[in-house]
């Protein structure tokens, strides 16, 4: 996007660059950001070695002092900046985003709507009380808790949602006077890291208290194990979130995870099951469905199973399938091959042992085509894997009860939604759900800033960010006592 002239960011100033008190370059070298909808080259950007990762963690933690004493106005003040900003050059993200992701340009526009929220919440957050004033054990004594930050913050986000995640945790991070370690996926380095970077370079945020440190899994490693590194929120799958929990954990930190999910779509036989095939469409097949929180179990109930496939076949068939920039596209790419590779394994070994593919199954290089199944037995790929793709294999059941057995067995927990037409009653099934959300008569894929979002099971840690939990997340307690006049200790 130009502005007054002038392309922004400048390419020069960032490309094959880290940002650590200013943009440098990097031991860890460079690598290429590829399109995945052609195949071409968008960027080189730096790569952060461990020896990067330690001076950052070092120049944050002497950062930390002065940016967790400003005033909670003053880091307002960069945090509105940064919403104002990220308003002005919004075309510039959504494009990023439809880039390096491969998401259409609603997703992108879904990407900033979220960030804005979450640089909004985070606002109210600086203001809110954090104290308490407890009872003394002494007369006339005093005895104050309340919270302080953490310190250095180590975030690592994954590439389907770069600068949603990424703002997730930041904004409220740095809002309650932390500093942070951004590290993002090297396949969306720039959505989710350099626009950032300059997002609050822009707003004034002092040197030091951001770094942005792009790599794989060595530099998240380096990340989770930096002694200045006090707590490590992290967002990805839950082979990587068990290595940082490991890596961290030999450092005592405190640590966030948000996994993954094998999520439940139950529609009850009341329910109205057009509005339910749409519901359930947007939450497989929306943004390939590359989500955590994206359907990967369709539970219907076996009266209006059929119904409810021809509802769904439907809507996969009219979607069309190819480069996101494209108008009239609305499902691009997976992001990688490897990512191609896993979802078609997983529905080629389901079909060899019986599921059925009523549309779609068969990719064209990265693309791979909304798809039905069923016939899906509990044994199979298809119902125990988190698929991570544009794939909705449909099971029937015949009880409420049967339905909340099928929906719990599996070792996730991470969201779920009941379709019904009473509310109580599909209220009353979602309470029996295992999973850290639910949502009545909606999709499964939701977000919203003033929301403690996380997961049950493997789907987490039971940590939670959003809404109040970014308090609680982003801070820890302190205690002071002090004698009362005429205490033998005054």
């Amino acid at each position: 996007m130009a502005v007054n002239g002038t392309k922004w960011p400048d390419r020069a100033e960032w490309a094959g660059k880290i940002y650590s008190a200013g943009w440098r370059e990097s031991e860890g070298g460079t690598r290429q950001v590829i399109e995945p909808a052609t195949g071409h080259a968008l960027a080189e950007i730096g790569v952060a070695s461990p020896a990067d990762v330690a001076r950052a963690g070092a120049r944050a933690a002497q950062a930390a002092g002065d940016w967790s004493a400003a005033a909670p106005s003053d880091r307002v003040e960069v945090l509105l900046r940064a919403s104002a900003t990220l308003r002005e050059r919004s075309d510039t993200f959504r494009d990023w985003i439809v880039r390096e992701s491969a998401g259409v340009p609603a997703k992108g526009d879904y990407e900033i709507i979220a960030a804005l929220a979450q640089l909004t919440h985070a606002v109210g957050l600086a203001s809110l009380p954090r104290g308490e004033v407890l009872a003394a054990q002494a007369p006339g004594g005093t005895s104050l808790a309340w919270r302080v930050p953490i310190g250095v913050v180590g975030v690592i986000n994954p590439w389907n949602a770069p600068l949603l995640f990424a703002m997730r945790a930041l904004a409220p991070a740095l809002a309650l006077g932390n500093t942070v370690l951004l590290k993002p996926d090297p396949l969306t380095p720039v959505s989710g890291g350099v626009l950032v970077a300059r997002l609050f370079e822009d707003s004034g945020l002092p040197d030091g208290v951001l770094h942005v440190l792009p790599g794989g899994a060595e530099t998240g490693q380096a990340v989770a194990a930096d002694p200045h590194v006090a707590m490590v929120a992290f967002t990805g799958s839950v082979e990587a979130g068990r290595m940082v929990a490991r890596v961290a954990g030999e450092g005592l930190k405190r640590v966030s995870l948000e996994l993954g999910g094998k999520n439940a779509l139950v529609v009850l036989e009341d329910a109205d099951v057009e509005a339910a095939a749409l519901a359930g469409a947007v939450s497989t097949f929306g943004y390939q469905g590359q989500a955590c929180v994206a359907a990967g179990r369709h539970l219907v109930h076996a009266d209006l199973a059929e119904a409810y496939t021809d509802g769904l076949v439907g809507h996969a068939r009219a979607m069309r399938v190819g480069d996101p920039r494209v108008e009239g596209v609305s499902v691009g790419p997976v992001i990688s091959e490897r990512q191609a590779t896993r979802i078609e394994r997983i529905v080629d070994e389901s079909v060899a042992v019986g599921a059925r593919v009523l549309t779609g199954g068969r990719r064209d290089g990265l693309f791979y085509p909304p798809t039905v199944l069923d016939h899906v037995g509990r044994a199979m790929p298809a119902f125990t894997e988190e698929i991570f793709g544009p794939v909705a294999p449909v099971i029937p059941f015949h009880s409420e009860a049967e339905a909340v057995e099928i929906a719990n067995d599996t070792a996730y927990g991470l969201t779920a939604a009941v379709h019904s037409g009473s509310v109580p009653r599909a209220t009353a099934v979602a309470e029996r759900l295992r999973t850290g959300m639910v949502h009545i008569n909606d999709v499964s894929a939701k977000d919203a800033a003033n929301a403690p979002f996380g997961g049950m099971g493997i789907s987490g840690n039971g940590s939670r960010i959003g809404g109040t939990a970014s308090l609680e997340q982003f801070t820890q307690w302190r205690w002071m006592t002090a004698p009362g006049p005429g205490s033998p200790t005054s």
